[in-house]
Order: structure tokens, then C-alpha cells, then sequence
């Protein structure tokens, strides 16, 4: 069996397998079907500084390959997450890593810093593609400037990993990265979902509620592989690649293009035991070309 230990800062993952905020809830509604304990990596739901009822139904839409979905950072906000499902998580012996949101860098700071004093989560993920409410609704992620002002603002405060990650929807995502790095950002994580738009012809008008979502699944694979490769080789600091993967053979090619770990997000609607097979796919494709550790086909290409 090949080493597939991996790091991320001083976060130390048994495996590159992560699971992508939004969509594997808590990690505890997947207990039933896949063994926590050999997931590297559990990235929660996007969790805010005060709780948020979401958008309006409908707000998830098929696509014919992959998805849209505008559900609006849902959930009970922070306080809530530590009082009564970080109690749940503490114990179970895989890292689990916060999703945080916010509309400005002081909601950021503020909802990392309540993360910070939780012992048993040892990285959060920043998503900067949340709206700036300082701008008129532009997502922080999408110029250097806004990305900068959040991770510098969070970094004041919160001294364990610190994993950035980015919108897809920029004409350069490697400056984004650049500028989240010379920050302090330990890792980026890309990419975020694409925004895509579907219509129902029958009532002449879109199927989401707010008109637009973000695009997951297989279609955007090609574009997320191209993004994590020009990223891995712009900065210094670790790659986690995400989008469009349903199979090991997709998280070598992430991998090959430079990702140190990759997150799986949309297959978990389809197969929510899609984490332990990518996890054993990666193991078998090693052993049969003789490597012995995933190391070895980080940056491959």
C-alpha cells in the first residue's frame, strides 16, 4: 500500500481526499455510509458570523452536467455550530476544517476568531467569493484588493491553517492566489463553483430564484484543472484542487496539475460513498505503477 499522507501547513492529512463545503453538511449525515475516520479531510458547511435563513426556493437546478445551486450560505451561524455540533465532531479522528463566510473582512475576522478557539479544528477555509457589502454585492475574490482585505483582516486573528478559496469567475486567478499568499494564506483551494444560468422556456423565465447560480460537477473540470495548474505554479504554498471530480482518476489528474489534496463535491449527491473509492482508487493506481507514495505524482506533469 502507498503512502498517501499528505501536508498542508502543519494540517497533516492520512489522505488527499477532502469532501467540499455545502456538500457534505457536517460530515455526520454521511456517517451511515462511509467511514468518517478515512475521509482526509471534512471541510463543513459555510458557517457565518449570524445565522442565514439562504436564498428564496427554487434554488437547485440539473444541469446535463453537473449543477446550479444559489441556496445562500444557509445555516445557524457560528455560535451555533460551536455550542452544539463542534460537541459532535471533537472526537471523531479525521480533520475537520470550517467553511467560513462573511460580507465584510470584520464579519470574516470575527467569525474566525470564535473557529480559532475550538481545539479540535485545525484549519478553516476562507470563501471569498461572498458578496462585498461595502461594493454593491462584488465578491471579495474576484480583485486582489478585496481578497487581500479579508485575509489580512482574519489573519490578525486566527493562527492555525488558513486555506483561501477562490473564485473561478476572474481574468487571472494566479494574481488572486499571489495576493492571498503574500497575506499569510497557508494554502488556496480552487476552484469555487462557476456562475451559470438556466431557464424554463414553459414559463419564460429562470429557473433559480435569484436568476443566477454557481455550476458544479464534470463541466467544469477542464477549466478547474487548467486553474489549478497555472496556481501551483505561481505560488509557494500548497494547492488544494476541487471540481468536477467523481472519480480517482480525476483526483490523479488534479494532482498531476499540482494539488497536494483535492475536495470532492458534487459526486457526494450522486454516490455518498464516493470519498473511501476515490481514496482506494488513488491507492490501487499507485500500486500498479510502483510508486509508493502519492508524493511522487504531485506536480507530475
Amino acid at each position: 500500500m502507498a503512502a498517501l499522507n499528505v501536508k498542508i501547513n502543519n494540517l497533516e492529512l492520512s489522505n488527499p481526499v477532502m469532501t467540499a463545503s455545502g456538500t457534505f453538511g457536517y460530515g455526520l449525515e454521511f456517517a451511515d455510509f462511509v467511514p468518517l475516520e478515512e475521509i482526509g479531510g471534512i471541510i463543513v458547511k459555510g458557517t457565518t458570523l449570524r445565522a442565514r435563513e439562504g436564498n428564496d426556493y427554487p434554488r437547485m437546478a440539473e444541469t446535463p452536467q453537473g449543477m446550479l445551486n444559489c441556496v445562500g450560505l444557509q445555516n445557524k451561524g457560528v455560535d451555533y455550530f460551536c455550542n452544539h455540533i463542534y460537541p459532535q465532531l471533537k472526537d471523531i479522528n479525521t480533520n475537520f476544517i470550517v467553511n467560513v463566510s462573511g460580507d465584510s473582512p470584520e464579519t470574516y475576522a470575527a467569525c474566525a476568531e470564535r473557529i480559532n478557539a475550538l481545539d479540535k479544528i485545525p484549519a478553516i477555509e476562507l470563501n471569498i467569493s461572498c458578496p462585498n457589502v461595502k461594493d454593491g454585492g462584488m465578491a471579495f475574490g474576484v480583485t486582489c484588493e478585496g481578497a487581500s482585505s479579508v485575509v489580512r483582516a482574519v489573519r490578525k486573528v486566527y493562527d492555525k491553517t488558513l486555506i483561501v478559496k477562490l473564485s473561478p469567475n476572474v481574468t487571472n486567478i494566479a494574481e488572486i492566489a499571489r495576493a492571498v499568499e503574500a497575506e499569510g494564506a497557508d494554502s488556496v483551494s480552487l476552484i469555487n463553483t462557476l456562475m451559470g444560468m438556466a431557464v424554463d422556456i414553459e414559463k419564460r423565465q429562470p429557473l433559480l430564484s435569484i436568476r443566477t447560480g454557481g455550476l458544479s460537477g464534470p463541466a467544469v473540470k477542464p477549466v478547474a484543472l487548467r486553474m489549478v495548474y497555472d496556481v501551483a505554479h505561481a505560488v509557494k504554498i500548497p494547492v488544494v484542487g476541487l471540481g468536477g471530480i467523481m472519480s480517482a482518476t480525476d483526483a490523479i489528474e488534479f494532482m498531476m496539475c499540482g494539488a497536494t489534496a483535492i475536495e470532492i463535491g458534487t459526486a457526494n449527491f450522486i454516490d455518498p460513498t464516493v470519498t473511501k473509492k476515490v481514496k482506494d482508487g488513488i491507492n490501487d493506481w499507485l500500486d500498479a505503477h510502483g510508486c509508493s507514495s502519492v508524493q511522487e505524482i504531485i506536480g507530475a506533469i
